[in-house]
Formats: C-alpha cells, sequence, structure tokens
C-alpha cells in the first residue's frame, strides 16, 4: 500500500519545468483602485480566455495605426497607384470587412466614425450593408425581440432582424428614393458610363447626402467600398423591378474584382479588420493572396471550423493559401461584434484620433 501512496504522490505532485523567461501572469483587474476604463480594457491581455484574444486584437490593430502613419519608402512611392478613385496612399492599407447586421445595429455609428474621419482605406460588406445603411436615413430602425412571432409581425408587415425591428414601409421608402437614381444611372450608361458596385456605392453616397450614412463618408473621403453581392439584397430587388419598368441597366464585377486585388497588390502593407464571415472575409483575404498575404489580421466573429467553413476557419488556415504572411501574428477573437467592436475602436482609432485636436472633422489623419 505504501508503494501505492508512493505511486500516486509521484503522478499528483510531478515536479513541473521552470517557465521560459519572460512568461506573463495572469491578472484581472482591481476594482479597488476605482473605475479606469482605460485600465480595465488593457487587463484583458493578462486576464486569459478571449479577453486575451480582445486584448491580442487591441495590439494588432494598434500596429497597423503605427504603421500607417510611418512615411512611405521611396520604393513604395514610386510604386503604380492603379486606384482609379485617386486616394492618397499610406503605409499600411487597412481592410474592413462587415456583414450586414452591423450596419442593421448599432454598431452602424461606429463604422460611421471610421470612415468619416478616414480611419480606413478599403472596405467591403454585403448587400444588406449598403441598403440599410441608406434605408436608415430615411426611417429608423427599432429595437425588438428575439422571440416575437413571425407570423404576426408578417400579419403587420414588420421584418426581424434578430431582435432588431424594420417596418416594410421603410423599403417603400428606399424605392422611392432609389428607383430615380438607377433610372438616372442608365441614362448615363447610355452615354457611356460603365458601372460597377463600387461606383454605384460612391454614386449612391453622394446622393444620399446625409451626415450619419456610412457611405456619404465613404464618397467625401475617397474610400472604395466593395461588395460582389450587391443584387443579394433590397438593392437587388429594386434591380429585378427596374429590369421591367426600365431595363437595360447593366453592372459589371470583373471591373471592381481587378480594383479590389489591386488595394492588396499596391499597399506597402496590409491590414485586415473582419467583422463576420461568409463573402466579405473570403472576399478581403482572397484579395490579400495576391500579395502573398496580410501583414496584420483581427477577425472577430462566433463560427467554428469543425464544419470547414471559410467563416469559422481561424487565421492560420488563411496562412496555408498565402492569404496571411506567414510571420504574421494574427488573431481571431470568438465574440459576438456588437459587444466587443466598439471598445476595441475605442482603445485604438477612437483614442488615437482624439489623442490630439481634429484638424478636420472631415478628413483626420491617425496619430501616435
Amino acid at each position: 500500500m505504501a508503494d501505492k501512496l508512493e505511486d500516486v504522490m509521484n503522478n499528483v505532485f510531478r515536479k513541473s519545468e521552470e517557465m521560459p523567461e519572460g512568461s506573463k501572469l495572469v491578472e484581472g483587474y482591481d476594482f479597488n483602485e476605482g473605475i479606469d476604463y482605460h485600465k480595465l480594457l488593457r487587463t484583458y491581455a493578462t486576464t486569459g480566455f478571449q479577453a486575451t484574444n480582445f486584448g491580442r486584437a487591441i495590439e494588432e490593430i494598434e500596429k497597423m495605426i503605427k504603421k500607417r502613419n510611418e512615411p512611405l519608402s521611396e520604393e513604395n512611392k514610386q510604386k503604380a497607384d492603379l486606384n482609379p478613385i485617386k486616394r492618397k496612399r499610406t503605409n499600411c492599407t487597412i481592410f474592413l470587412g462587415y456583414t450586414s447586421n452591423m450596419i442593421s445595429s448599432g454598431i452602424r455609428k461606429t463604422l460611421q466614425f471610421l470612415t468619416q474621419h478616414n480611419l480606413v482605406d478599403c472596405i467591403v460588406t454585403t448587400a444588406g450593408g449598403i441598403e440599410e445603411d441608406f434605408i436608415k436615413c430615411l426611417a429608423p430602425t427599432y429595437l425588438g425581440d428575439f422571440h416575437l412571432k413571425g407570423k404576426e409581425l408578417r400579419e403587420k408587415s414588420i421584418n426581424r432582424i434578430g431582435n432588431l425591428l424594420v417596418p416594410n414601409n421603410n423599403y417603400c421608402l428606399f424605392e422611392d428614393w432609389i428607383i430615380p437614381i438607377l433610372d438616372q444611372m442608365l441614362e448615363e450608361q447610355k452615354n457611356g458610363m460603365k458601372w460597377t458596385p463600387s461606383k454605384v456605392i460612391h454614386r449612391l453616397g453622394k446622393e444620399i447626402n446625409h451626415p450619419d450614412s456610412v457611405y456619404y463618408w465613404c464618397y467625401k473621403n475617397n474610400i472604395p467600398v466593395f461588395c460582389p453581392s450587391i443584387t443579394d439584397g433590397s438593392i437587388g430587388d429594386m434591380l429585378y423591378v427596374q429590369t421591367y419598368k426600365n431595363p437595360g441597366l447593366v453592372i459589371d464585377i470583373v471591373e471592381d474584382v481587378r480594383l479590389m486585388n489591386n488595394q492588396a497588390v499596391f499597399a506597402a502593407n496590409s491590414g485586415l479588420i473582419i467583422l463576420g464571415g461568409g463573402l466579405v472575409k473570403h472576399h478581403i483575404c482572397n484579395a490579400n493572396m495576391m500579395r502573398d498575404g496580410a501583414n496584420f489580421s483581427v477577425f472577430i466573429n462566433t463560427a467554428q471550423e469543425f464544419d470547414g467553413s471559410d467563416s469559422g476557419a481561424r487565421p492560420d488556415e488563411a496562412v496555408s493559401w498565402g492569404k496571411i504572411r506567414a510571420d504574421a501574428q494574427p488573431v481571431k477573437v470568438y465574440a459576438e461584434t456588437t459587444l466587443v467592436f466598439p471598445l476595441i475602436v475605442a482603445e485604438t482609432f477612437a483614442r488615437h484620433f482624439h489623442s490630439v485636436k481634429p484638424e478636420s472633422s472631415e478628413n483626420k489623419k491617425i496619430v501616435e
């Protein structure tokens, strides 16, 4: 029995190796020091689990901002800029991707801040991520509940997005607004204009002329917005109607593939911030494959990798494709975006932006 007890003791109380020098200690925030949200969020990095990934995401975005503020090398200054929008190049092109539900939610206000102050360089989203922005300029979205009955809402012509409610009248207002613009675009096409999704979005951003609109600020600051799935939403519905009432409008997605990929190919450095998965995640990552991978990457979503989906794929899978560079330190935060993205922006873009008095409310360079 003594021998067995000794075996048990040796198994349970085996001596461990020394931890590597510089190993970080697990430590959270001490509320005895009062309430300091900046210090609180900074302790996430040493809290563990997804809080640590949250902290690493802040560090990765800060690297993007720092690199973006560095002057371009002489070699990069001499590279051809194939962006016909003539956007000023920076030392780090920051790609921002998000799914349509982000525009439907209050995250739209965070995205508006980033575009209003010219803090990102290229956007990819879905059709809903375009149209919902314009619709919100025409009529509001309301808070509801996840458990509201679809049948009862349908009888009232109210559409549910999670726990958000959009009256169908909003889409009627959208139709009244966009159809005359599409008709005018068709006339311009007859005179030689060639439309792409990014050109359509640029035009709509100009036409909405509303400071709450994300794409108004993209128009003002020449931030290209790409949406290869532009027909997969209410905009598609409007285009469908127009094919019967006033047919002939053509929107070329191939030209936008060239333009989108060249945002990556001719980037001095590249940073990815992707909220959600699906098309937006793949489109941005695939463009960066053309330059042998992004230098910095942050993914935020709740998808898992066990089903083999691109949405759930960890950054290391993107490394295998050459979409993220092998020497990069990408981060995936497993979290619902509305919970964490405003806090991440607060600790990165907003903190840097407000560190000095803004020179312009429309076009502000990030400062360290």
